[in-house]
């Protein structure tokens, strides 16, 4: 384990993490979760994830998460999918935006997994006392 990747993993994931939202599941809840299967697991996630990927200049932390709600949601991973969608809210992400990122997922990923990610967004959305006041458009 190089401490650098770690460290800067670390660091890269807290800024993802909401002290408003403490009772969200984020990624230091994720890591701690699997701690007690593999004591290697977290040291992966930390340093590759975070320390090489998050940490990349190229993408704004949003237009980074907007990739991984996209992706999640394309692979059905509802799980994974509800921690990012927490995590745009926690870089700034707007309803509308990731509504109409999920909107812009129908023709390539299909109805029933926008429909399925639509639903989440609900809940989480219900989970951190967020309004659901109806669209503009």
């Amino acid at each position: 384990m190089s401490e650098d990747r770690f460290q800067r993993g670390l660091d890269r994931m807290m800024e993802l993490v909401s002290t408003e939202h403490s009772g969200t599941f984020d990624h230091v809840k994720l890591v701690e979760s699997y701690k007690s299967l593999d004591s290697e697991l977290s040291d992966y996630i930390v340093s590759f994830a975070f320390g090489d990927i998050y940490s990349r200049k190229s993408l704004t932390q949003q237009e980074q998460t907007m990739v991984t709600i996209s992706t999640l949601v394309g692979l059905g991973t509802e799980p994974q999918l509800k921690l990012h969608m927490n995590v745009g809210f926690n870089v700034g992400l707007t309803k509308e935006k990731i509504v109409g990122a999920l909107i812009h997922c129908i023709p390539y990923v299909g109805f029933p997994r926008v429909l399925n990610a639509l639903t989440l967004l609900k809940e989480v959305m219900a989970e951190r006392g967020m309004e659901l006041e109806p669209a503009d458009d």
